[in-house]
């Protein structure tokens, strides 16, 4: 039998919570939720990271009686918290890829004998044949759904496998769910309880203010933002730190720069996982006081002391940004969070939105080439005319989206005709993402009300947080403040003076209306329009209208009651932002050759003759090898082959050769999950060759 005879009343909850869990009190948010689930309620959770999601759902499913049911797609996470829980002296387990089938056997018998509290279970579990026919049998008294903006095309992280959660789950009902994530933004919060199938869910959307991480943005070339994180850091006080850094070569460039002068560390999916647990545990421990790293270091880090979180790129989404700076101040203290970034980011961000979401005549063009009888996939790339990584992302894309279908030996057939309005949407909404990242840093008002905003905490009082670049520019350490000049003096009393005559005016119209008496660079106004509104003397306000099917946003600025009251030489006392310097080269670079935009805007642009270079002999044979490997573990998972491994990362493997799971963590496309789950039989087909 479980250890839990009988279900607990919800009065009793804190009792049982001190008792097991060794908690004096609830958290904000936390009785309400484990209260109703408890009742039997389904729910959605959206709280943020470090604010005690776990105990809504252990809480609970404890008091319920029986065992509760985990989805999880993070295996390190998983485990963490499996040990967590037997350190409470209850009985969990966990079902995944990383486990071998005898254990994952005695565990199923462990759960239909009623001997646990909690079994946790990766996604793509449920599509195992007869996996959740055999949770059936004695179904769970709880189903949580953890990470549940996974199951979101709309999600930051979507993963294929968490849709199949909506088929899987009514086997299982009327057990009741809950869905928990950090990150859910108001339609993915709809498209998670669509999905999961909660329609009535009671939802929690609460706690995403920080009142003790101070956020600062600071516009930086890419070249200058070493010295600016090596200048923050200096001071002993903002250590430890967390830095993220966009590749895998600068996170080890900044790292080796920092270790000259601190304890610090590189942290990437291309280390081996021996090296990368040592990275963690020396920075859990205090042996190292800085790790910089790409976004594959933080999930389950629980380090309360970290004073600093730097970004030296700009985030593809606010809601993985948010997550990031998240670590940071656990321990509520002062802590602060340092962005820069530059326009150059966001050129990065649309060459890697065009590569891995082609436009949309590149998908209609590879699905007329589709017949409703299956063909092989070389065959139809001929028949399309697009070069080879474009035409794997294209069909990908059409069978995510039901317009190919394609089976394990990659023969692909024509699939439904509505396929378009569903990529066009996810598309946009990537698109989206990126310009809301960019909104976000270079707009005005107070940084915390604009995160808190984006998620919809419907408690929050949207009161300005005091702390940040926008509250308090004193405090700000990457941010350099000058007095203006006579000529900008004349430019902000002039804008002043236009605001008078009128109840607000876009950014871009104050602009156009100075004339040749402003400044003709757009950047340098809006500086000017910084400085007003730090000082309260203009408010900016987020507008937007449609035109053409697309929505165009825009800030309309208004004086506040300060700056229609302001003295007349209230300008003289403004400060503004020292703007990052400029390569020498930059003019020359515009002027010269097609706009990055454009070029990055041709289908056939992320092809580098380094990626689909021919072959020698002895590759070519490998890559023959490698590709019938490829298949037997499609055939065996009943995927298309493109999802185990793409051609591109196969080409890869050939021509680096790796000799061991270390070399093989350094070839592009390849990360920890791919080696534990692939690595053995790639690097047994490389031996065998």
């Amino acid at each position: 039998m479980s250890r839990q005879q009988r279900p607990t009343p919800p009065d009793e909850l804190a009792d049982l919570m001190r008792s097991t869990f060794g908690h004096a009190a609830f958290r904000p948010l936390q009785e309400e939720v484990c209260r109703a689930v408890t009742g039997g309620n389904d729910a959605l959770l959206v709280m943020p990271t470090g604010a005690g999601k776990s105990l809504c759902y252990q809480l609970p499913g404890l008091a319920r009686g029986g065992t509760t049911l985990v989805l999880s797609p993070l295996i390190a996470l998983m485990e963490d918290q499996v040990e967590a829980l037997k350190q409470h002296g209850l009985s969990a387990e966990r079902i995944h890829s990383g486990r071998d089938r005898l254990e994952s056997r005695a565990v199923c018998q462990a759960y239909l004998a009623g001997e646990l509290d909690y079994l946790f279970v990766a996604p793509e579990r449920l599509g195992v044949p007869g996996f959740p026919e055999m949770l059936g049998k004695r179904k769970p008294v709880l189903i949580a759904v953890d990470e549940a903006h996974c199951i979101s095309h709309w999600g930051h992280d979507f993963r294929p496998d968490y849709r199949m959660l909506g088929e899987r789950l009514p086997l299982l009902r009327p057990t009741p769910v809950i869905g928990l994530t950090a990150t859910a933004t108001p339609l993915v919060q709809r498209d998670i309880i669509e999905q999961l199938g909660i329609p009535d869910a009671l939802e929690f959307i609460h706690g995403f203010r920080r009142t003790n991480i101070a956020v600062e943005v600071v516009e930086a070339r890419p070249s200058a933002r070493q010295s600016v994180v090596r200048k923050i850091l200096a001071d002993p006080g903002r250590r430890p730190a967390i830095v993220y850094a966009p590749t895998r070569k600068e996170t080890e460039a900044l790292a080796a720069e920092l270790g000259k002068r601190f304890p610090a560390a590189a942290y990437h999916a291309g280390m081996a996982a021996d090296k990368r647990d040592r990275v963690q545990r020396g920075f859990q421990t205090g042996e190292t006081e800085v790790i910089v790293a790409t976004i594959a270091f933080g999930m389950g880090i629980d380090k309360a002391n970290i004073r600093t979180v730097i970004h030296t790129g700009l985030p593809g989404s606010l809601e993985s940004y948010y997550q990031e700076i998240g670590r940071a101040g656990r321990d509520g203290e002062p802590a602060r969070a340092i962005l820069l970034y530059s326009w150059a980011d966001r050129h990065t961000h649309q060459f890697f939105l065009d590569r891995d979401y082609p436009e949309v005549r590149v998908l209609a063009g590879v699905f007329s080439a589709l017949d409703d009888r299956p063909r092989p996939s070389d065959e139809i790339r001929v028949r399309a005319g697009i070069a080879p990584d474009v035409f794997a992302t294209a069909l990908e894309k059409l069978w995510i989206h039901h317009g190919a279908v394609v089976d394990p030996e990659e023969n692909a057939a024509r699939g439904r005709d509505d396929w378009q309005k569903s990529y066009e949407a996810q598309r946009a909404h990537r698109h989206a993402q990126i310009e809301r990242m960019i909104r976000f840093a270079s707009g005005h008002g107070c940084r915390m009300v604009r995160l808190v905003e984006h998620f919809g905490d419907r408690n929050d009082p949207k009161t300005p947080c005091g702390i940040c670049d926008r509250c308090a520019a004193e405090d700000c350490l990457a941010t350099s403040f000058r007095d203006p000049t006579a000529r900008e003096i004349e430019q902000l009393s002039a804008i002043i003076s236009l605001l008078k005559g009128r109840d607000g005016a876009t950014s871009g119209q104050i602009h156009r209306e100075l004339g040749t008496g402003g400044t003709s660079d757009r950047s340098a106004f809006e500086a000017l329009l910084d400085g007003l509104a730090r000082e309260g003397l203009v408010e900016m306000r987020a507008d937007s209208f449609v035109k053409d099917g697309r929505t165009i946003r825009f800030q309309r600025v208004f004086l506040t009651r300060a700056g229609r009251l302001a003295r007349a030489d209230v300008a003289d006392s403004i400060q503004v932002v020292e703007a990052p310097s400029q390569p020498t080269t930059k003019k020359t670079k515009k002027t010269k050759g097609p706009r990055t935009s454009r070029s990055t805007s041709k289908p056939a642009a992320p092809v580098s003759a380094e990626q689909f270079s021919i072959l020698d002999a002895d590759q070519e044979r490998l890559f023959e090898k490698l590709r019938e490997w490829r298949l037997a573990e499609a055939r065996k998972r009943r995927v298309p082959a493109f999802r185990i491994l793409t051609d591109r990362v196969l080409t890869a493997i050939c021509r680096a050769r790796p000799a061991d799971e270390d070399e093989l963590l350094e070839v592009s496309g390849i990360g920890p999950q791919i080696t534990k789950k692939f690595g053995r039989g790639i690097l047994a087909v490389i031996n065998r060759g």
